[in-house]
């Protein structure tokens, strides 16, 4: 008999693209969404596989959760309240609050969940690693408003007054997240995996580093410099890239991102463990751009003023060498996302109309 797999936040851009590879795997897939805007702005989207059972559902919901989660062999809880706003208490109702009810339905009904794999990100380490001339590792709080008024970008050790040196971060590093997205993984990973330990559900969660690729949504404020850049350079408009546009990052194609799904699912080395899902690469943002206007035939140069905001991270890559442990091996380049995110981007309805305003966000 085929097993059933449900995804929460399935017509999402990762969980659109992992509802693609379990059904090639022989699952059944259904998906829990809510549908909101501004990511699914046209509502379902049309590149939902027919074969996928669709459940339209808040994960804050308990008959929505219990009617998703009943008949499900395993659990990708992909479901999340990622932006800008200031909306603090809803990050924790969604992502925290519905992780806990998740866990708590299926301990109440005894459903025979074989496996839980949450969707966690980068954004737990805040700054991430650093190491300072001594020697000692460090893993610093956010910039003070203050600094970043005087453009004074990079971290420096208190004691020689020399810039600290971003390091790959690894699982072991010290949580330290400076916005509430952030914040609220870190309650969700905490919540997932001592219930999973405590109730026998096995649980994995992988802290995703930068993931893109199409069908991440160009409505997403927090879909990343991807977007952004794709979007103005099509619409001719100059980019702005924030601070130096030397602030180092860690980008990895959906695909990858996909395989390490499966990868977790299959292996029950990986249960009850955290896991980073990156590219082991990194690149400035400025480099980042140029690739990008490379790829997009482009000659708008990006717009570079010291503009700066307020949370933004300064470096942060992630170690993937635990992860490589259970055979993981990233191997799309960054040109391939960006090629297929812009083409992509190009098939949405009213695109012309689209881009244009698109390209002034």
């Amino acid at each position: 008999m085929k097993k059933t797999a449900l995804i929460t936040g399935g017509a999402g851009f990762i969980g659109s693209h992992t509802a693609d590879a379990l059904l090639k795997k022989g699952y059944n897939v259904r998906i829990l969404d809510a549908f909101t805007k501004p990511v699914h702005q046209y509502g379902i989207p049309g590149y939902l596989a027919n074969e996928i059972e669709v459940l339209r559902g808040d994960v804050r919901k308990r008959k929505n959760i219990y009617e998703a989660l009943k008949g499900a062999d395993v659990v990708f809880h992909f479901a999340a309240f990622q932006d800008y706003l200031p909306v603090f208490s809803r990050y924790f109702d969604v992502n925290a609050t519905g992780t806990a009810l998740l866990y708590e339905l299926i301990v109440k009904h005894n459903l025979p969940i074989q496996k839980l794999i949450l969707a966690s990100s980068q954004a737990v380490y805040g700054e991430g690693t650093y190491r300072c001339n001594n020697g000692h590792t460090v893993c610093p709080s956010q910039r003070s408003i203050k600094s970043l008024k005087k453009h004074q970008w990079d971290f420096v050790c208190p004691h020689d007054g020399l810039a600290l040196k971003p390091q790959w971060t690894n699982e072991e590093a010290k949580r330290v997240p400076h916005n509430s997205y952030g914040i609220s993984k870190v309650a969700q990973e905490s919540i997932a995996l001592n219930l999973g330990k405590r109730y026998s559900i096995p649980t994995v969660a992988l802290r995703y580093s930068i993931v893109q690729g199409p069908r991440q949504s160009p409505f997403n404020l927090y879909s990343g410099v991807l977007r952004v850049f794709v979007t103005h350079l099509l619409a001719g408009t100059s980019p702005t890239i924030y601070e130096d546009g030397k602030q180092l990052r860690d980008f990895i194609n959906i695909y990858d991102v996909v395989k390490a799904n499966i990868l977790v699912l299959e292996d029950a080395r990986a249960d009850y463990q955290i896991f980073n899902v990156g590219s082991g690469k990194t690149w400035t943002v400025r480099s980042f751009f140029d690739i990008v206007q490379k790829q997009l035939n482009s000659d708008i140069p990006p717009k570079i003023d010291k503009t700066f905001r307020v949370g933004d991270t300064r470096h942060i890559f992630s170690d993937i060498n635990k992860i490589k442990k259970l055979g993981f091996a990233p191997f799309r380049r960054i040109e391939e996302s960006i090629g297929e995110y812009a083409k992509w981007v190009q098939t949405l309805p009213h695109f012309d109309k689209l881009i244009t305003s698109l390209g002034k966000t």
